[in-house]
């Protein structure tokens, strides 16, 4: 984070550091004093208006960036006027009424939009923040009635102690409402930029009382330089947080979100410090030193051991926030799934890789019914996994298809175990993997090993395969088909043109067969049929049928050809598979026989 090479905060460090010379030693201080003081006020309103229109800037700090622009403009309005006051004679140290009016007005934009801001978190910790600003808030308030509203109502003019009373409550709900942004969770600004904010506005109320007060005298030139350069503060804090935003510094989550602040414990030091720090004005005897001591030596050790134990309770939840951030990663980039669900199947919790196998959107999978997104025909399956999870062992496994939003399912091997009775999770664990490609593969190899590549027909191993598990009490039929004439066709056209005759016959056979038996090519361009539970007359008629069907014209590329199909056929038992076979192949070849002479007709 190189800020220190930023132009702009390089000049305005810059001109903080000459400033302290000049006020000094230089003449017309008087006179330049509210001259820069409004020029601050104009590069504040050009720095918040370019806050503004940042890219990337949520509603609530767009709100907030154009109320502080809204406040350095009325501020840049007062100090404009009370220059040209001190311009045409008037004593730069008595403040218009104008002029606090306008800074009072500009500040009131500024905290009804801060109080309006939301805080963030809910329960303990946001009575805690609560309770750091009010700490923080009495500090203030402490440190203002001292340097500021106390003198001025003893000894002050009536006027004076007005001014004095309403800065002192503009500075209150001002510092309220930074703290407030301060602690919160979801501020519009980091903590560097908003703790140098913070302190220019504190200091443009109490810096040049304290000055007097620390140097014992009221040297204007002193209190000047104690007015002016807390407001440097304001353009700096401006600047630093565009540089946050546009390079888009990202703090670590366990800083960002700090459990602890330090600031409470910083304020109570600082009370006590100047409860010491008050006491010679009162000729306080060697008792009440004695007792001052001890009680800012008690405080101290008690602030010391709190951020000792501040110190090892970060660095324990910085661990593990450590250890979740590395799981998180685990669970955002596996390929595994893990789902928890209730005992009614309503989904508690499940990793982003379960989200992707579903097809949800991140957080749509909570209290999502799993068992509803089942395929129908896996109903029973997941039931009896279930049950399986019951027993002692309390896991089982099973593949399972799961509807994706897309409307296909996917298959999951699904390994299920029981911890319904841990009190730490009290739900069913399912880890699976997605396997559907696995799946496709195992299909489309068992496919190509009982399929014929070029027809998709059963082939001699499936048709095999169909009458082991035909019912053995009832007939089947064989149906053995040859092709007359498609030698010719692949003479005269070529293989790619009998490849297409024989697609053609095996859609035509499918069609008549349909699903009343298994349709095989067993090779070349023989093909077969298995017919269960049918008697000789309907495989002969069945073949009487291919033989007309298949003898219709076929179209291949460039020409037109017929084709003939003798056909033989034989009854019996599947136990007599080879007997039929061997009839059907010599009832097809008496049937060639009979209609030798026939050849594919070409046009």
């Amino acid at each position: 984070m190189r800020t220190r090479l930023d132009p702009v905060l390089c000049a305005l460090i810059a001109l903080g550091v000459l400033l302290v010379p000049w006020f000094l030693f230089a003449p017309g201080i008087d006179q330049a004093l509210w001259v820069l003081q409004a020029a601050f006020d104009l590069l504040n309103v050009y720095l918040a208006g370019r806050l503004v229109r940042l890219p990337g800037v949520d509603r609530y700090a767009r709100r907030f960036w154009t109320a502080v622009a809204a406040a350095m403009g009325s501020s840049a309005i007062a100090d404009s006027y009370q220059t040209a006051l001190v311009l045409h004679g008037h004593p730069a140290g008595e403040v218009s009424t104008v002029q606090t009016a306008f800074v009072v007005g500009g500040m009131v934009i500024v905290v009804i939009t801060m109080l309006a801001h939301p805080i963030g978190g809910v329960g303990r910790l946001r009575l805690r923040l609560w309770l750091d600003a009010a700490t923080v808030l009495t500090a203030v308030a402490v440190f203002l009635w001292y340097f500021l509203l106390a003198g001025q109502l003893t000894d002050g003019r009536t006027d004076d102690r007005l001014a004095a009373a309403a800065t002192s409550a503009v500075m209150l709900l001002v510092t309220f409402a930074l703290i407030k942004l301060l602690f919160s969770r979801n501020a519009p600004f980091q903590q560097l930029p908003g703790a140098i904010g913070a302190l220019g506005v504190t200091g443009t109320a109490v810096a040049a009382p304290l000055a007097a007060l620390l140097m014992d005298r009221s040297d204007p030139r002193i209190m000047y330089l104690a007015q002016l350069l807390p407001c440097l503060l304001i353009p700096i804090s401006l600047r630093l947080q565009e540089i946050f935003n546009r390079r888009n510094i990202e703090v670590p989550v366990a800083a960002r979100q700090k459990r602890f602040s330090r600031l409470p414990y910083a304020a109570v030091a600082g009370t006590q410090l100047l409860l010491v720090l008050a006491l010679p004005a009162v000729h306080a005897d060697l008792k009440i030193w004695g007792v001052a001591v001890g009680v800012l030596l008690s405080t101290g050790l008690v602030l010391v051991r709190q951020q000792a134990a501040f110190h090892d309770n970060e660095r324990l939840l910085a661990e593990i926030s450590r250890r979740d951030e590395w799981s998180n990663a685990l669970a955002q980039h596996a390929s595994d799934t893990t789902i928890v669900t209730d005992g009614n199947q309503r989904v508690l919790y499940a990793s982003p890789s379960a989200v992707r196998l579903l097809g949800l959107k991140e957080g749509d999978e909570t209290g999502l019914d799993l068992g509803g997104r089942l395929h129908p025909e896996d109903v029973a399956v997941a039931a009896r996994l279930l049950a399986e999870m019951t027993t002692a062992s309390g896991t089982a496994s099973a593949e399972l298809r799961m509807l994706h939003t897309d409307g296909t399912y996917h298959w999951t091997h699904l390994i299920g175990t029981d911890l319904l009775a841990n009190p730490n999770i009290r739900g069913l664990v399912w880890n699976g993997r997605d396997v559907t490609d696995a799946r496709r593969l195992q299909d489309e190899l068992r496919h190509q090993a009982t399929h014929d590549v070029l027809t998709g027909l059963a082939n001699r191993f499936l048709l095999q395969q169909r009458v082991l598990t035909a019912d053995a009490d009832l007939p089947i039929s064989f149906l053995v088909i040859d092709l007359d004439g498609f030698k010719q066709v692949n003479d005269v056209h070529g293989h790619h043109a009998g490849d297409q005759v024989l697609i053609t016959v095996a859609d035509r056979l499918t069609a008549l067969v349909g699903d009343s038996g298994t349709v095989a090519r067993l090779g070349g361009d023989e093909f077969a049929v298995v017919l269960p539970d049918a008697a000789p007359a309907r495989a002969a008629a069945l073949a009487e049928m291919i033989s007309r069907v298949v003898a219709d014209p076929i179209a291949v590329t460039g020409a037109e050809v017929t084709v003939g199909a003798s056909v033989g056929t034989s009854t019996g038992t599947p136990a007599e598979t080879e007997r039929m076979l061997r009839e059907a192949d010599d009832a097809m070849y008496r049937s060639k026989q009979a209609r030798r002479g026939l050849v594919g007709h070409h046009r």
